[in-house]
C-alpha cells in the first residue's frame, strides 16, 4: 500500500513543486493539499492520510497548534514538520505537540524522502542539525527555566490568539471557528486576564514573540 501524504503549506509553489516530486515516488500517493493548518485539520478529518508534511508559520492556525490538535485526535496520523526555522523553541515546540519529524527546507528531497518512510514505519525522524538542537534543549532544561506564558492557555485560546494577531475582526474569528461572537469575546477577555494584557496591540506584539505567527 502506498504512504498516504497531505501536503500544508502557504505557499503554493512549494506545495506544487512536492507534489510533483513525490508522486514520482511508487510508494507514495499525495492525497491532497492545504493552504494553512485549519485546513489541513479539516482534510485530516476527511481523508485520514498516513503523514501530513507540515509547515510551521501558516495563517489561520500555525502548524505547531495544527500538529497539535491533528496528534491529539489521532494516533494514526503522523505529522513531519518541514521548516525554514532551527531555531530550538520552534523545534522543541513542535515536538512537543506530537510530531515525529523534523527536517529543514533546505534539505535535499532524498532526505525529505527517508523521513517519510521512516516515520511511516513508526520511528522518529531528525534532520541532523535539529538532533543537536534537540541536545542542547534537552541539556538547557535539565536546569530549572521559565516556561512561557502560553502555557496557560487552552487550545481554542491559542487559536482566538493566533487569529486576533492576524487582524481578523470579532465576526469573522467567530465564522471561522464556528461559534458566537460573544464566545470570542469571552475567549479575548480570558487570554488578556491571563497574559496580563491589555490591547489587541500587545496581544500582536505578543503572539508574534512567542511564534504563533509572524509578519509575513
Amino acid at each position: 500500500m502506498s504512504i498516504r501524504i497531505l501536503l500544508a503549506d502557504d505557499h503554493g509553489i512549494i506545495r506544487q513543486g512536492l507534489h510533483s516530486l513525490l508522486e514520482k515516488q511508487p510508494d507514495i500517493e499525495v492525497v491532497a493539499e492545504a493552504e494553512d493548518g485549519r485546513k489541513a485539520l479539516e482534510l485530516v478529518q476527511k481523508l485520514s492520510p498516513d503523514i501530513v508534511i507540515m509547515d510551521i508559520t501558516m495563517p489561520n492556525l500555525n502548524g505547531v497548534d495544527a500538529a497539535r490538535l491533528i496528534t491529539c485526535q489521532s494516533t494514526k496520523v503522523k505529522v513531519i514538520a518541514l521548516s525554514i526555522h532551527s531555531n530550538r523553541r520552534f523545534v522543541s515546540d513542535m515536538l512537543k505537540a506530537g510530531a515525529s519529524g523534523y527536517i529543514l527546507k533546505e534539505c535535499l528531497f532524498d532526505e525529505l524522502i527517508q523521513a517519510i518512510r521512516i516515520v511511516a514505519a513508526g520511528n522518529i525522524y531528525l534532520s541532523p542539525r535539529i538532533t543537536d538542537v534537540v541536545v542542547d534543549d534537552y541539556v538547557e532544561r535539565l536546569s530549572t527555566t521559565p516556561k512561557s506564558q502560553l502555557t496557560i492557555l487552552t487550545n481554542r485560546e491559542r487559536e482566538v490568539l493566533q487569529l486576533l494577531a492576524e487582524g481578523k475582526s470579532m465576526k469573522q474569528i467567530a465564522l471561522e471557528l464556528h461559534v458566537s461572537t460573544k464566545a470570542i469575546e469571552a475567549n479575548r477577555r480570558q487570554i488578556m486576564e491571563k497574559l496580563d494584557i491589555h490591547s489587541v496591540a500587545e496581544l500582536t506584539k505578543y503572539a508574534i514573540r512567542e511564534g504563533l505567527t509572524s509578519l509575513e
